[in-house]
């Protein structure tokens, strides 16, 4: 009897043991208390918004079909930052174009194959290729367009108007047919914003507000059409770019941004728009699922990066990039996590923004985030001393040639040369440089400025220094020669 009892309390020990692993919580916001997650938040978001010199965000974020938090971070102007802040969201802004489309294919009034000229019958490219351009190209990013052939922030004469822009269309040539390569463009989306315009009947503000804006009850969302509308509208928080290590506030370059980066919202606002990708209460389920859906040619989908690991199952993401506005979007569509944050410091070559909502989504699964000794802070730090050094290390190679009376050789005083010179090139060919690394994005120069001030410093004071010491080293060099001649004459 004593035996088959110990059985028995085996047996049950073990299904005791077995129903406690099944019962695990999927979350660490299951196991912790909401407080406690939200405390743990707060002290990652800001002590990583230190170690990169922003000093205003907002935070939204969404799970399991609820608002899990909204948060605003920092001051700026004498204002503290909260979850109804306005901030540019950029990029983002395409989702929401993207989403104008399709519910005007659900309604039968666009197609997503047919042609995109089509529907501008006054339109007479002067490439024919254009006329292969559908709509669903435009989507993903595959029109066969790119900055080099169709200037986007580099346009000689910006563009006030969509319909301006697609007159541009009538002398471009294609840098690939279309539908055979990816190739990032923010035209697509003004193309885009243009054809719900003409199909609907409204402006596109009006169409965003009346269909995706006030039925999704973002009522402190809004698009603009240029970034001087940001600059004037004083509830936005001024934007920022960082020069060796310290935050300058500067107004947004003008730029046409209508269709492709022109919302602007709120973290309460946007933690709405990302459980609108769950409740299904904008699309059809057949095309809510063409919407999360990668690309044909990458995983660029219809105004999002579509993605899909064993772990995180299928996860659609996008950022938003200004010159002085940041912004960052993630969401788990399984795990039914999303995650949004929004900066007002822009693009810059030492801050990787990614890593907030990165980091923020390893809290709220419970899992250990890996400290980086990488920061803003740290890089400018490092580019400061650089500056510092190459002062120093020029103000000594000048001591020392002064000093010296040993004139160069011919070949030696050629190596210097071509030494000296490579950082006067690498700044010449910079922008050239940015848009190799950049996947062939075309950068203005203000642009290269604001996101790598500190680097264009260092090299700018190298060429000097190099430059100085190549003339004194020449006037050597000919100073000997004169005197060799000298000496050698009878």
């Amino acid at each position: 009897m004593r035996t088959v009892e110990k059985k028995m309390w085996l047996v049950l020990g073990c299904f005791l043991l077995l129903m406690g692993i099944l019962a695990r919580p999927a979350s660490a916001v299951e196991v912790r208390s909401k407080v406690e997650v939200q405390q743990e938040i707060d002290q990652y978001v800001k002590k990583t918004m230190a170690a990169n010199h922003i000093q205003g965000a907002a935070l939204a974020i969404v799970h399991n079909g609820e608002v899990f938090y909204t948060q605003g971070y920092g001051a700026t102007e004498g204002r503290d930052i909260n979850d109804r802040t306005p901030f540019p969201i950029a990029s983002l802004s395409k989702s929401f174009t993207a989403l104008a489309v399709l519910q005007l294919v659900d309604k039968r009034l666009i197609e997503l194959d047919v042609p995109y000229v089509s529907y501008f019958p006054d339109l007479a490219p002067k490439d024919e290729r254009v006329r292969d351009i559908t709509v669903r190209d435009l989507l993903n990013q595959t029109s066969g367009l790119n900055d080099k052939v169709n200037p986007d922030m580099t346009c000689s004469s910006p563009y006030q108007s969509l319909r301006q822009v697609n007159e541009s269309l009538n002398a471009v040539q294609l840098a690939n047919d279309p539908g055979s390569a990816y190739s990032y463009h923010n035209p697509n989306y003004q193309y885009l914003a243009l054809l719900v315009e003409t199909m609907s009947g409204q402006s596109f503000s009006d169409y965003l507000e009346d269909h995706i804006l006030e039925p999704l009850g973002m009522r402190d969302t809004f698009n603009v059409s240029n970034t001087r509308q940001i600059n004037e509208n004083s509830a936005i928080p001024r934007g920022h770019y960082i020069l060796l290590g310290h935050p300058v506030s500067q107004p947004e370059p003008s730029w046409f941004v209508d269709g492709p980066a022109g919302m602007i919202s709120t973290a309460e606002d946007m933690a709405k728009w990302m459980l609108a990708q769950y409740n299904g209460r904008l699309l059809t389920p057949e095309l809510m699922e063409q919407y999360h859906k990668a690309g044909q040619k990458g995983p660029y989908g219809m105004g999002w990066l579509a993605e899909e690991d064993e772990q995180g199952g299928r996860r659609i993401s996008h950022s938003g990039i200004l010159w002085t506005y940041k912004a960052e979007e993630t969401i788990y569509l399984d795990q039914r996590l999303g995650i949004a944050m929004m900066f007002n410091s822009g693009l810059n070559a030492f801050v990787d923004y990614s890593a907030f909502a990165d980091g923020i989504a390893k809290i709220m699964k419970g899992e250990k985030i890996e400290s980086s000794i990488v920061s803003s802070k740290n890089m400018e730090a490092v580019m400061i001393l650089l500056v510092l050094a190459t002062i120093a290390w020029g103000i000594y190679r000048l001591y020392r040639i002064h000093r010296s009376n040993k004139a160069m050789t011919t070949g030696k005083w050629i190596v210097s040369l071509a030494g000296g010179l490579l950082p006067v090139l690498i700044l010449l060919f910079l922008s050239p440089l940015a848009t190799f690394i950049g996947a062939g994005r075309v950068l203005p120069w203000y642009g290269l400025w604001t996101a790598m001030s500190s680097l264009i410093i260092w090299l700018v004071v190298l060429s000097l220094v190099n430059i100085t010491v190549i003339v004194c080293r020449l006037r050597l060099y000919y100073q000997a020669k004169k005197m060799k001649g000298i000496t050698a004459s009878p």
